[in-house]
């Protein structure tokens, strides 16, 4: 089972502080376990929202480019950074979460577990022509590296 595994936001990620020293190494520890348990794929902290924009689709009306920051919802909704994990199950990737280091840096910490689709979820409506597209398109984000 893949997963995504969200961090959130606070206010602390949102004003672009960086994560002390100490929890650097702590996290650098953590990630390491993941590693070597082949549960990490992939993982990465993102900017505050100040740095990004969203683009907002409506009917059939034109784009909607808005820029950051992000100031229209809770602070919990947006996300600081991510990973995607391989697991056995939902219950190991609980497990797992449960031993990461508090995220926030000692301010309230929120990981949110999402599993990500796969193909056979789709059904009928992934048809084996665009399944076939969909692996050929992994193949070469595989091998762009």
């Amino acid at each position: 089972m893949r997963l995504m595994v969200i961090v959130k936001a606070n206010a602390k990620s949102e004003a672009g502080e960086m994560p002390s020293e100490g929890m650097f190494t702590a996290m650098m520890q953590y990630n390491e376990e993941l590693v070597k348990a082949g549960v990490m794929k992939a993982g990465d902290g993102l900017h505050p929202t100040s740095k990004g924009v969203r683009v907002r689709f409506e009917g059939s009306n034109a784009p909607e480019v808005t820029r950051g920051p992000f100031t229209d919802g809770p602070l919990e909704e947006l996300i600081a950074g991510y990973w995607i994990w391989n697991v056995k199950s939902l219950d190991e990737a609980i497990e797992w979460a449960k031993r990461c280091p508090n995220p926030s840096d000692g301010a309230t910490g929120i990981l949110e577990l999402r599993p990500l689709f796969e193909a056979d979820d789709f059904g009928e409506n992934l048809t084996p022509e665009l399944r076939e597209k969909e692996e050929e398109l992994a193949r070469q984000i595989a091998a762009q590296g």
